[in-house]
């Protein structure tokens, strides 16, 4: 899951990230408004948690052209402000749901997995490839009968993968939908990564599943 945290707060934000990333969560983070319309545009996220009080655009101005743009991305209000008609204002606007600062991180999480959930009913929450399977609830990958452990980089690697399937997805795709958005696209984690899951869910197996499409990517075909 791909998340866009707008908060200008360095820490925050920080605190936020961190925690986000431990729980298996890719991390986009934007101080300010002009930063969070340009990620928007570039990147597709499963969710924006979103702070009020920005410099520049306001978060209530930023969630309102989100939604005359027809965006449709969760939006998850972090703010101070515990007024009920503000409250009120933001959910017309557009906005999701509102946790009001200072917060527990464990209600952050159980909101998030709300908005997961909605965003789960109208799509699979099981992907599969072979004798592979990743719940994507659960966050339990398995191959022929076995559990298979992965970090928290390896599991959203593989899902990104099998959402994928039967598709050559690039290097560069890759560190756009799996790493942070300033992270070197010259490294070769990517391959590096790719070898951490091949040595899970391949080296084991007779059918080897991720496939290297020299010059091009990475493909997960069955």
């Amino acid at each position: 899951m791909k998340i866009l945290l707008v908060e200008d707060q360095t820490k925050i934000a920080s605190f936020i990230v961190k925690g986000l990333k431990e729980q298996f969560y890719t991390v986009d983070h934007a101080v300010d408004g002009e930063q969070a319309k340009a990620l928007s545009s570039l990147h597709t996220y499963d969710l924006i948690l979103l702070d009020l009080m920005l410099p520049g655009m306001s978060g209530n101005e930023l969630c309102r052209e989100w939604r005359q743009q027809g965006l449709q991305t969760s939006i998850l209000v972090l703010s101070a402000k515990s007024n009920t008609q503000e409250k009120i204002d933001l959910l017309d606007l557009g906005a999701n749901d509102y946790l009001c600062k200072p917060f527990d991180f464990g209600e952050l999480l159980a909101r998030i997995r709300v908005q997961t959930r909605a965003k789960e009913e109208s799509e699979m929450t099981m992907l599969v490839a072979a004798d592979l399977s990743m719940d994507l609830v659960t966050r339990e990958v398995g191959r022929g009968g076995q559990n298979i452990e992965l970090t928290a980089k390896e599991f959203s690697l593989l899902e990104y993968l099998l959402r994928n399937k039967g598709r050559v997805v690039s290097r560069t795709s890759i560190i756009e939908n799996v790493w942070d958005m300033h992270f070197d696209s010259d490294t070769n984690v990517v391959d590096v990564f790719i070898r951490y899951l091949r040595k899970k869910i391949d080296e084991d197996f007779e059918l080897k599943l991720i496939q290297t499409c020299r010059g091009r990517g990475y493909k997960i075909d069955l």
